[in-house]
């Protein structure tokens, strides 16, 4: 066994596996480093380790557990769009056909998690005979207990099988017929009527949260530990999908679950770090930092994910300068009030101001603010809007070092904005924040609009992508290749400029039509509406400037 194994400091006690267990092999499509430092993997490994009706085997791109010959169960726990070149590429290490419509009875079932696959599975359908949409915690044990019910069936037996549980979706069993190949999709249909017209994503409500299952000196983060303070977010941005995918907003229970979790990880490590979408907005999060800040914790490291704006308080900024933390980091998307409206942020750009004098007051020395271009109804001066932001900051708190990372807005499934394709000037629109802020001392990291073009494809993509994600890895999958892959099968698909800048009609059925996420469709469209209410009179359609090239060199 790899030594990296052995350094794992266990945070919870293995079941062993009961006799005529199921060998299930566990992976995750990137090395040890990356996959032992997600919470979603480890909480599924622990997960999958307590019951004794599965024996597991983990493999990694990098470093693998002994695996059994013949495994009957392949599970993926894909994070990160782009892994899915390195599921391809496991499947053919362990002699599996990429296509499921390949596999005989003699290839395990090939199963997937995880916040890409729960989003919009469609890309990679054609990839997996079984697709688990939504919380490990309702479905995991389901799904194996599932599995039992029909362990000497035929293939096909228990596929249908498998595909009547709620949360269990099965692609091969839905077929999707299009206007015509270049076209929208016409309609998503069950391949017989004791299918499931829908497939509706299960949601854990639960307020005993996650927190590590392992902690080692091998995880990309050395020797954290991770507790899930909250999941989901109660503000709703209308862009966002942790959000949206994830309600409703659940908060970790102080006493069952927050105190519990903490007082275990510090037996093991002094290094913690608080998850969620919005933990500030814990309504006992004033507790929580009264009990790290006991004298007993005085060694504890801590990190923070990203906090609401205006609930940086000096308080907050002094626990973490305690606990050995520089910097915090805050979502404003922008510095134009009238966006943030139309984006439903509630936030105004004096409370950006008042976070910035209190992160130094209390004594931090770096604020991150997360920026974004090419939000639907964004105008010129909400670009200058933001610039005028950043220097009213570096003047409301001087010598406090300030970080602005500016993505471009992608549309994601399951969020008023999908029917929004990307803005083909936001590539200039991030260079153009950059000429402006960084002469002013303002560090300013744009991420790359490239990946924005690739992150859209997959994020709005349906079956018809899977080919050409296959043949994208295969040239080596760089972005010069996905341009070559859309030439290569023009007339199979349609361009990318469908997927990725289009503005799609509201009527139209969606990659995801039979896939329900927490809201209704009426519901997304309606929040929507709502949003465009906000942008004023003004306001100019996100993509009636001249196209550009959707990937540049």
């Amino acid at each position: 066994m790899s030594s990296v194994f052995s350094a794992e400091r266990l945070l919870f006690q293995p079941v062993p596996a009961g006799a005529d267990a199921v060998p299930l092999i566990f992976a995750f499509p990137n090395e040890y480093t990356v996959g032992i430092t997600s919470l979603g993997y480890q909480v599924v490994w622990s997960t999958l380790m307590a019951n004794p009706a599965v024996e597991v085997s983990r493999l990694f791109t990098d470093v693998q557990e002994s695996l059994p010959s013949e495994p009957e169960l392949l599970g993926f726990s894909l994070s990160w769009e782009l892994d899915y070149a390195n599921v391809l590429e496991l499947l053919e290490r362990l002699d599996v056909p990429l296509w499921a419509s390949d596999r005989t009875e003699q290839h395990p079932l090939v199963f997937g998690g995880g916040s890409v696959l729960t989003a919009n599975p469609e890309p990679f359908a054609e990839f997996f005979d079984v697709v688990l949409l939504g919380d490990g915690e309702t479905l995991l044990d389901t799904f194996i207990a599932a599995y039992q019910d029909i362990r000497g069936a035929s293939r096909l037996e228990q596929l249908r099988h498998l595909a009547k549980i709620p949360g269990i979706y099965v692609p091969s069993l839905y077929a999707v017929e299009y206007m015509d190949m270049e076209g929208a999709i016409a309609q998503i249909q069950p391949t017989d009527t004791s299918i499931p017209v829908q497939v509706e994503k299960q949601t854990y409500r639960g307020n005993v949260l996650s927190a590590s299952t392992v902690v080692t000196e091998h995880a990309a983060w050395e020797n954290i530990y991770m507790v899930e303070v909250v999941r989901s977010c109660p503000e709703m941005c209308r862009f966002c999908l942790a959000s949206y995918l994830t309600l409703p907003f659940r908060t970790a229970s102080v006493e069952a679950s927050l105190i519990p979790a903490i007082e275990r990880g510090v037996e093991v490590t002094n290094r913690l770090g608080f998850l969620g979408a919005s933990i500030t907005q814990h309504p006992e999060f004033e507790t929580l930092l009264d009990w790290i800040n006991q004298p007993k914790y005085d060694d504890v490291r801590l990190s923070l994910a990203s906090v609401r704006t205006n609930t940086v308080t000096e308080k907050l900024a002094k626990t973490l300068v305690a606990h050995d933390s520089r910097s915090v980091t805050i979502a404003v998307e922008t510095g134009s009030d009238r966006l943030r409206r139309v984006i439903n942020k509630k936030l105004e750009t004096a409370e950006i101001a008042e976070a910035a004098v209190r992160a130094k007051a209390g004594g931090l020395s770096s604020l991150k603010l997360y920026g974004m271009v090419g939000i639907p109804q964004e105008m010129p001066e909400d670009l200058d809007a933001t610039v005028e932001m950043m220097l009213a900051l570096k003047k409301a708190a001087p010598g406090l070092r300030l970080t602005l990372g500016c993505s471009t807005f992608v549309p994601k499934a399951h969020t008023p904005f999908q029917w929004f394709g990307v803005n083909a000037q936001a590539e200039k629109r991030l260079k153009l924040l950059q000429k402006k802020l960084r002469p002013q001392g303002i560090d300013f990291r744009p991420e790359s609009y490239n990946w924005s073009v690739i992150q859209a494809l997959i994020s709005r993509g349906d079956r018809r992508l899977a080919p050409l994600l296959e043949r994208v890895r295969h040239y080596g999958d760089t972005l010069g290749s996905y341009r070559r892959a859309f030439k290569d099968l023009r007339g199979q698909l349609p361009p990318l400029d469908y997927y990725v800048h289009s503005d799609w009609e509201l009527d139209q059925t969606l990659p995801w039509e039979h896939l329900r996420g927490p809201l209704p469709k009426a519901t997304l469209l309606k929040h929507r509406e709502s949003a465009l209410a906000e942008g004023g009179d003004g306001a100019i359609a996100q993509n009636e400037e001249t196209a550009k090239p959707a990937l540049s060199h």
